[in-house]
């Protein structure tokens, strides 16, 4: 007979096999798993030589075999109870499936006539039958009662089914996300209950309109808050339907709202720019291209250039539009295709278009405050959210970087071909901030969050801008060879950038010197030249980043979570 081996000190009851390799720890477990009389040789540690077992030590390992297999048995007869039990329930439920199918439920024609309602306007009804139809959002049964939370979009309704309407086959194969109808009264929920609304509506008819799968395929098994980033954008269109999500995409419909409203009282008018274009906005690296029937085009950077035409026609004008930009940037605030809303004014200066940002800014949230739902969701999604103190600071860019190194604040060294430099770990050089530098996202968020409230960061270098931005007269401490612009960035706290604006080049001949540094061909911008020819002003505008915004609003860490269906280097679908 083989002997079994126990090392008490390196032997593994869950892994071993008895042998010199992989012995057991206990001799007790040996015992249980070998047999009584089984050969078993121990030792304390591997530094000693295997032997025979005392006979105290065995008499007490024979104790242990026996509790470890009258525990055996016992968890062997509660599986077996276990088993039973189930077989008990699927019966009964088969059986209580098989007489559900004999209950018809039929609307009752003399009771009194339901009202078709959306849930958001229920109020009015209670006491009175209604007619809700929507998706099951919640499902819960207890005893002979069910209880839905139905979603229709406006809100959601607690409903209650009991009775024949909770015995019906539907009802006891109803499935989350299930399209409903259901007929009842309307009650306020009773004291020390609480329900969404504060009612809830008594079903005495209901049925199925487009059932959801169950099983494998069920809603709830395809995803959940911990799912992989990668599923929750293949499975967007699922994820729109959680709370969370949809109330994000809410608070985006009332903030372009609130937008709209201050714009109007300001005298803005929204036009709609093209999105299909033959020009740049923001240099050529970052475009689109497409073949527009047989002629090269781009899909649109900016409606900058548009909204400019308008201004001798309509004055100040803004737009909502999307704007797409080819770069390959993975970061939490980017999107290759994100809503872009813009504004344009004509007979302004610098002071006069920060100070109109900010209006605007400040204006639309303190109307999505005054508005009660757009303030509920704001306390949903940012229970901490306060809105932006007046005046906002300013910071030049000179000052900014001033700052940065004051605060110890570095960036990414990179060689002439802009390349970043690395050590011989292989870990990023990490340099000061010098005049000239383009202010990476990482360090101009940190600096925001740092300061902790909205800042203007203004006065870029021209080589850092576009070729359209005006030029600054002259910025304190700038130096003799720095060409500023009057430019600007609202940044704020927790997200960083979400306007960039300038003053526009007023000047023809400025222009068609920005044309040629920057190696544009001006024929096929002539319309906006022409600006410039037949009665030219100053004037300047700005574009707002929508998911930005909304980002910082809902306090959402990354943009994509506030796109409806996000656009991101490698991500066109669903």
């Amino acid at each position: 007979m083989a002997s079994v081996h126990v090392d008490e000190a390196a032997g593994s009851d869950l892994t071993g096999d008895g042998s010199q390799q992989a012995p057991y720890q206990s001799l007790a477990f040996a015992l249980f798993t070998q047999g009584q009389s089984a050969n078993v040789l121990v030792r304390k540690d591997p530094t000693i030589e295997y032997a025979e077992p005392t006979q105290s030590s065995l008499k007490k390992a024979k104790k242990g075999a026996d509790g470890l297999e009258k525990k055996r048995r016992k968890a062997e007869e509660l599986a077996q109870q276990a088993a039973q039990a189930l077989n008990d329930e699927r019966d009964k439920r088969e059986r209580l499936l098989e007489g559900s199918k004999k209950v018809q439920l039929v609307e009752d024609a003399s009771l009194p006539s339901a009202i078709r309602v959306k849930i958001l306007n229920l109020k009015s009804l209670r006491g009175k039958r209604a007619r809700v139809l929507g998706w099951v959002h919640r499902l819960r049964s207890q005893k002979d009662i069910i209880f839905i939370v139905l979603r229709d979009g406006t809100g959601y309704l607690q409903a209650v089914l009991s009775g024949a309407p909770a015995r019906t086959y539907e009802a006891l194969t109803l499935t989350l996300e299930s399209s409903v109808e259901l007929v009842g009264t309307l009650q306020t929920t009773p004291e020390g209950k609480a329900a969404p609304g504060g009612h809830e509506l008594l079903v005495d008819f209901w049925r199925t309109l487009g059932a959801a799968p169950s099983g494998d395929d069920a809603f709830t098994n395809r995803f959940n808050e911990k799912s992989e980033p990668s599923i929750l954008a293949d499975l967007r269109h699922l994820v729109l339907r959680g709370e969370n999500a949809s109330s994000v995409l809410r608070l985006c419909s009332a903030m372009l709202s609130a937008f709209r409203a201050t714009y109007s009282e300001h005298h803005l008018i929204e036009v709609n720019p093209p999105c299909v274009v033959q020009t740049q906005v923001e240099g050529g690296a970052t475009l689109f291209k497409l073949d527009y029937y047989g002629q090269p085009a781009f899909l649109t950077q900016s409606s900058q250039l548009y909204l400019e035409t308008c201004l001798p026609a309509l004055g100040d004008v803004y737009c909502v539009q999307e704007s797409f930009r080819a770069e390959n940037s993975h970061t939490r605030r980017h999107l290759s295709e994100y809503t872009h809303l813009e504004a344009e004014l004509a007979f302004i200066n610098f002071d006069d278009l920060m100070n109109h940002i900010e209006t605007i800014i400040c204006e639309t949230v303190d109307k999505l405050l005054q508005n009660e739902t757009a303030a509920a969701l704001i306390k949903q999604l940012n229970p901490s959210f306060t809105p932006p103190a007046r005046p906002f600071k300013r910071l030049a860019y000179v000052d900014a970087i001033a700052w940065l190194n004051e605060h110890g604040i570095k960036h990414e060294a990179e060689d002439a071909e802009g390349n970043v430099i690395k050590d011989a770990d292989g870990k990023p050089t990490m340099v000061d901030h010098a005049i000239g530098d383009d202010i990476a996202e990482a360090a101009e968020r940190k600096m925001t969050d740092i300061i902790g409230t909205p800042v203007f960061l203004h006065s870029f270098p021209a080589e850092l801008k576009a070729f359209y931005m005006k030029k600054a007269a002259k910025a304190p401490g700038s130096g003799d060879n720095l060409v500023l612009t009057e430019s600007c960035d609202l940044l704020m706290p927790g997200v960083g950038e979400i306007v960039g604006g300038s003053m526009r080049i007023s000047d023809i001949d400025e222009l068609l010197a920005g044309y040629k540094r920057e190696g544009i061909d001006p024929a096929p911008y002539y319309w906006f030249t022409d600006q410039r020819k037949y009665g030219t002003c100053e004037h300047g505008g700005y574009g707002i980043g929508v998911e930005r915004l909304l980002a910082w609003l809902a306090n959402r860490y990354t943009v994509r979570e506030c796109s409806l269906y996000p656009r991101w280097p490698g991500r066109a679908t669903p």
